[in-house]
């Protein structure tokens, strides 16, 4: 078994941090063999191998949105901040600041009700 990448000792990792270890490190080749790709194809003068390349190229992109889905469904912080950046429009290095925008302010809590005063006879 591969222990790339573990800066602890994996006898104390939970099966959990290992498996969320596995789909970071497998994401990361994903996109690493895209990168590849992208390099092969912009290269290659061949017009049918050119093809076979950016259909490989984009399966690399399939695996890689299934791991991040994977860790998307996993990682709830990582589901939020997903939630927040992607898919939107305007300026990416906006998007918190009008994501929080959006929100609706959370109300201020009500002062808790006195009790009426005794009454005395």
């Amino acid at each position: 078994m591969s222990h790339e990448g573990y800066h602890e000792p994996i006898e104390e990792l939970s099966d959990a941090t290992r498996d969320m270890h596995r789909a970071i490190e497998s994401l990361m080749e994903e996109f690493e063999a895209v990168d590849w790709y992208n390099q092969r194809v912009d290269a290659c003068k061949d017009k049918d191998l050119k093809a076979i390349l950016e259909h490989n190229r984009d399966e690399e992109k399939e695996h890689a949105a299934m791991v991040l889905e994977w860790i998307r469904r996993k990682d709830p912080k990582m589901d939020e901040f997903l939630k927040e950046f992607l898919f939107k429009t305007g300026s990416i290095t906006h998007a918190e600041e009008e994501a929080k925008a959006e929100k609706p302010a959370a109300k201020p809590k009500a002062a808790p009700k006195k009790k009426p005063a005794p009454k005395s006879e």
